[in-house]
């Protein structure tokens, strides 16, 4: 039978759990999406050996699993001499990676800035080519072009594709419990552990990754109708009727 005693008694580790996934992918995303913007500009740029180094990068870590990078960091780095050493003088910057919540904001960080690069140097080298020469006639500068026409109406087309980001980061975060945080996942290993009810345990915490899930479905939802309403096409008042 189904214990919903055991759910009301695990609602705080839930809780918590829930409030520490939700920290780690917002501070991953804000890191991502600030890293991205100039990363995008320079993989959509025309200059070829810049175009491609960052190209290498969003490979890297687009072609490999997100739980190897974070493994890899938290305890790959723990291995040279030179992390130990770090470590043993008290660096300040070294001693970050003995953080597991560094660590996971860091991988994540990491992974959702390539695929955000690459998702806005998409949008970016489909500006309309109208949009473009408009720009040039009334004599922008290629700087004044990206901050004033291609940069903003890029990000506004991105939307769709940015959202998707935005929620597998989120399901993406349940790997953080690989380095000992007690995530939404791992609040549910937690709960199971105790109480040896994993239907329980991973049933809610399924749910609540849905509900999220629906709660930012419907946030990029809003964000479309306001910024990208315009683009849609009219109903003429013959059919409205």
């Amino acid at each position: 039978m189904f214990d919903f005693a055991i759910i009301i008694e695990s609602l705080p580790e839930f809780a918590r759990g829930t409030l520490l996934s939700l920290e780690l992918m917002a501070l991953s995303l804000l890191a991502g999406f600030v890293v991205a913007l100039p990363l995008a500009v320079a993989r959509s740029s025309s200059i070829l050996w810049l175009s491609r180094s960052v190209g290498m990068y969003t490979y890297l870590f687009r072609g490999t699993p997100m739980l190897i990078q974070l493994l890899l960091i938290y305890y790959g780095l723990s291995q040279f001499q030179w992390m130990q050493d770090g470590w043993e003088s008290g660096n300040p910057v070294l001693l970050l990676f003995r953080e597991p919540f560094f660590c996971a904001w860091l991988a994540f960080a990491l992974n959702t800035t390539a695929y955000t690069t690459e998702i806005f140097a998409g949008v970016f080298k489909n500006t309309p080519v109208g949009e473009i020469e408009a720009g040039r006639a009334m004599g922008m500068t290629h700087f004044t072009l990206l901050r004033r026409i291609v940069i903003p109406a890029g990000l506004g087309r991105a939307i769709p594709t940015y959202s998707n980001e935005v929620i597998l980061m989120l399901q993406g975060s349940a790997i953080a419990s690989a380095v000992t945080l007690v995530d939404l996942t791992g609040a549910a290993r937690y709960v199971y552990s105790r109480h040896f009810a994993p239907f329980e345990a991973f049933i809610t915490a399924g749910i609540i990754y849905m509900l999220l899930t629906f709660c930012l479905v419907g946030i990029f939802r809003m964000a479309e109708n306001h910024w990208l309403g315009h683009l849609r096409p009219r109903t003429s008042p013959d059919k409205q009727r």
